[in-house]
């Protein structure tokens, strides 16, 4: 037990100095982590470290894909979901068979099963990784939609590839039929639980009143949506992905402010500390995998690695020119830029769900001997995993510098917010005078309320006047006030104290604001990040009015 907390603690502690230090170098967290990790593994007396694929598949990756699902915006995925669904099923098989071609003719021995097996393992581009890389980089909106949509749902298919082709290695082979019915059995049975567990969880967070409550439940419910549907077979990854999608769209509805403040910043620092920790996990594993490979000539491995690093990138690249460019272009329908093509194509690191899916590779197969080169399949996954996180993750950055149409939009986001704030300002005003007419008094307030918003309408004016100087230079949810209206004070025959006026008052007027953007935002008027970002203000400002 000492030596498991040790453990722990090392990897925490090694976890976040990493991070802060590639924050001071300018360098991508994953790749420094991925670096030292690796670096470490080969330091004299540190054991060899094993992962185990339950770990990651289980534990860590559940908890991740609900974080970014949460944080995801819905909207887009709705307008996107036609590329969404592309990428993240169509070119997750067309991955995985293509490096099934590719491996089972370069490396003597493998057989077309196993080395589609290899291909389901390195197929899915990870979210974990493509977040993470992301996040310090300028993209379009639509090349961020489209990874965090692609990332989110491929698992699914690429476990569902992985299941069939390992059967076949062992000689429990599928027919087509079966293969497709047991892949729309897995997608179809997380989605179906997912919805279901998301409504379960919505209504428990209804009722919790305590912002410390409710962060057991954010807790728990990766794991409430996960396990159901692996118990029936289903994919509890898609599960979890459609839960932490439609409770982090429902939050304004579900959540009080206080809540939604404990539970973001609780999100915020359990994913930021578990990406670390996974992207350090996969550098440990580096001298285990090396190990592996002490009988296979050098010659075998390096072709293998290249082909199939080669093959990923080239298929990818073609799969989006055929399907965002050549395609749309034949039926007469909006295309894609270029530049927004060519960086979801340059885009697709690899990280640790490749990894722990392809350790979950049989050692032997039923009739005793060992899976195909099982420990080549293990190192040419972990070289796809490093090649396209150092390859692609250091020149990303570059190359979307260089790819017009970021500093645009950009310009059109931040005339988007401060148009959003300005429109919130307004309902708020309005929302006031309403109250006011309604109980007339309490001047003194009113008139500081009043001021209040018209420093929040100046504020979103010029704004708005500095986004068009520098440019010439170069419907709400159900009912969110079912949940945060606030209650009219008795009537005691008491008249009620300023102090309470102005907070129900207050609090009257940041509903009319929170109800306004909501509808900017689910009518595309308004992003996600930006939502989020006038939502966490206003939740900051309600929950102060709250404990005076």
């Amino acid at each position: 037990m000492v030596e498991i907390v040790a453990v722990v603690v090392g990897l925490v502690t090694l976890t976040a100095g990493v991070r802060a230090g590639a924050r001071r170098l300018g360098v991508p967290d994953p790749i420094a982590l991925l670096v030292v990790g690796a670096a470490v593994s080969w330091v004299p007396g540190v054991p060899p470290l094993r992962i185990d694929p339950d770990l990651v598949l289980v534990v860590l990756l559940p908890v991740l894909l609900y974080c970014a699902a949460f944080a995801a915006s819905l909207p887009a995925f709705r307008r996107h979901v036609r590329p969404i669904l592309l990428l993240s099923v169509g070119l997750t098989i067309v991955s995985a068979l293509a490096v099934g071609v590719v491996a089972s003719a370069v490396v003597p021995g493998l057989g077309f099963a196993a080395a589609c097996a290899l291909g389901a393992a390195v197929a899915p581009p990870d979210a974990v990784a493509a977040t993470a890389v992301a996040r310090g980089i300028r993209m379009p909106r639509r090349v961020e939609a489209l990874l965090e949509g692609e990332s989110l749902f491929n698992d699914a298919a690429a476990l569902s590839v992985l299941t069939v082709a390992v059967g076949a290695a062992t000689g429990e082979s599928l027919s087509f039929t079966q293969a497709t019915g047991q892949f729309l059995l897995n997608a179809l049975g997380g989605l179906v639980i997912g919805a279901v567990m998301a409504a379960v969880v919505g209504w428990v967070r209804r009722r919790a009143l305590n912002p410390y409550t409710d962060v057991v439940v954010f807790l728990v419910a990766p794991f409430a949506a996960f396990l159901p549907a692996e118990v029936v077979g289903a994919s509890g990854l898609v599960a979890v992905v459609i839960t932490g999608l439609y409770l982090g769209h429902r939050a304004t509805a579900i959540m009080e402010p206080g809540a939604r403040v404990v539970t973001g910043s609780v999100r915020t620092a359990l994913s930021w500390l578990l990406e670390g920790v996974v992207f350090l996990l996969v550098g440990l594993e580096l001298r285990e995998v090396v190990a592996g490979l002490a009988s296979t000539p050098l010659r075998v491995v390096v072709v293998s690695a290249v082909s199939v690093v080669i093959t990923l990138i080239v298929v990818r690249v073609v799969w989006l020119a055929l399907t965002e460019q050549a395609a749309p272009a034949a039926v007469g329908r909006r295309r894609a830029s270029w530049g927004e093509s060519t960086l979801t194509a340059w885009a697709g690191m690899r990280g640790a769900v490749s990894l722990a899916a392809v350790l979950t590779l049989p050692l032997v197969v039923p009739d005793g001997r060992a899976f195909p080169q099982r420990d080549l399949i293990v190192f040419l996954t972990f070289v796809v995993i490093v090649a396209t996180l150092l390859g692609q993750g250091l020149t990303l950055p570059l190359l979307a510098r260089r790819l017009v149409g970021g500093d645009s939009e950009a310009a059109a986001e931040a005339r988007q917010e401060a148009q959003a704030r300005r429109e919130a300002a307004d309902a708020a005003m309005a929302r006031l005078e309403e109250m006011h007419q309604d109980a007339p008094g309490g001047e003194e307030i009113v008139d500081q309320l009043r001021r209040r918003v018209q420093n929040r309408v100046r504020a979103a004016d010029e704004q708005l006047a500095a986004i068009e100087t520098e440019a010439r230079a170069d419907t709400a949810d159900s009912d969110p006030r079912a949940y945060l209206e606030p209650r009219r004070a008795p009537d005691t025959g008491q008249p009620e104290l300023p102090r309470d006026t102005y907070r129900r008052f207050s609090q009257a007027m940041i509903v009319a604001e929170r109800a306004r953007l909501l509808a900017l935002r689910d009518d595309g008027r308004l992003g996600e990040d930006a939502f989020v970002r006038i939502q966490r203000e206003l939740d900051l400002e309600q929950a102060a009015l709250l404990v005076r």
